[in-house]
């Protein structure tokens, strides 16, 4: 990657969101890619990519960091993040395929995942074309910070701008996926050693029973905050959200309505946590404004979980569904 590329992206946005973007196939009965006799609608996610794309429909300038394939399922990421206003200068394109989701919808609108991760542009992430500059935020997690080879290069980049002279403020979202569970163990160092990096940690309840099956909610957050990270985010589905900084306990309840499915809710509250840092600094999660931060990520959440796929809302789009 070129320094002009770093630059330019540099100046476009002080956020940068560090990931995945794969593709998200859903049961669907006029869906046009077929699996075992089942169809599927190709739907481009991943946490991550999610996450960018909420924060651009948002209005906020925002970069993505991330590995495209030129397979079709690459160049419909690229078309899509890139209208959602996400720049992609900082990203980079390769031959290998699209990673693959394919999901499993339950009853009640949950997701659960099938991966196809391994030897895919998804997560080619090598240190040769990693940028070298220094953003405000970067948000990052998911599988990105877990499939091998990518993950070590991640980790080792993010090492070197924490390193720095004026380190970014880092937001850090284990999106834990129980289908790389195999080794509990392996997988919970793997979580400790990102935290070492961390300012901010959002996660879910389930990211916490699959990691810490016996630990209660504050419990976990006593322990993280002596861990790297100052704030821990947890959302909590039905039960709301809680924020946690060394100071506070911040608890608010779950905006009400239809849901659809639950596909890209989490990525929407972190979407709308790193918005609120890149616009007001560490400072946005104390006090009231922590308070109110969380309120607008459990709304804007809502919103998403109304709608098919992780489509979270503009601004206006908030606006008009609440009657702001």
């Amino acid at each position: 990657m070129s320094q002009s590329k770093a630059d330019h992206a540099n100046l476009v946005s002080r956020t940068w969101v560090v990931g995945e973007v794969l593709v998200d196939l859903i049961p669907s009965a006029d869906g046009e890619t077929k699996i075992d006799d089942l169809t599927y609608k190709p739907i481009i996610g991943g946490g991550p990519a999610n996450t960018a794309r909420a924060i651009a429909k948002w209005g906020l300038p925002t970069s993505f960091i991330g590995g495209f394939s030129t397979d079709r399922f690459g160049h419909l990421a690229w078309s899509e993040m890139t209208r959602d206003g996400v720049d992609l200068e900082l990203s980079h394109e390769s031959d290998l395929p699209t990673a693959k989701a394919i999901l499993t919808l339950d009853q009640e609108g949950k997701a659960s995942y099938q991966f196809q991760v391994d030897s895919t542009a998804t997560f080619d992430f090598h240190l040769e074309w990693l940028p070298r500059e220094v953003p405000k935020l970067i948000h990052i997690g998911s599988l990105a910070t877990i499939v091998q080879p990518g993950a070590e290069s991640l980790f080792s980049w993010l090492l070197a701008l924490k390193n720095s002279h004026n380190p970014p403020l880092v937001l850090f979202d284990p999106n834990v996926r129980i289908a790389f569970l195999g080794d509990l163990l392996k997988y919970r160092e793997e979580f400790k050693k990102w935290l070492t990096l961390t300012n901010v940690l959002k996660a879910s309840s389930d990211d916490l029973s699959f990691l810490y099956p016996n630990a209660s909610i504050d419990a976990f957050a006593e322990r993280v905050l002596t861990e790297g990270p100052s704030h821990l985010v947890i959302t909590c589905a039905e039960n709301g959200i809680k924020g946690f900084n060394s100071d506070e306990k911040v608890e608010v309840e779950a905006s009400e309505v239809r849901v659809i499915d639950t596909v890209g809710a989490g990525d929407t509250v972190g979407a709308m946590i790193a918005g609120a840092i890149a616009s007001e600094g560490i400072g946005a999660l104390y006090g009231n404004q922590f308070r109110s931060v969380l309120t607008l990520a459990s709304r804007a959440a809502a919103i998403t979980c109304s709608r098919q796929g992780a489509s979270s809302p503009t601004r206006n789009e908030y606006d008009d569904f609440w009657g702001l």
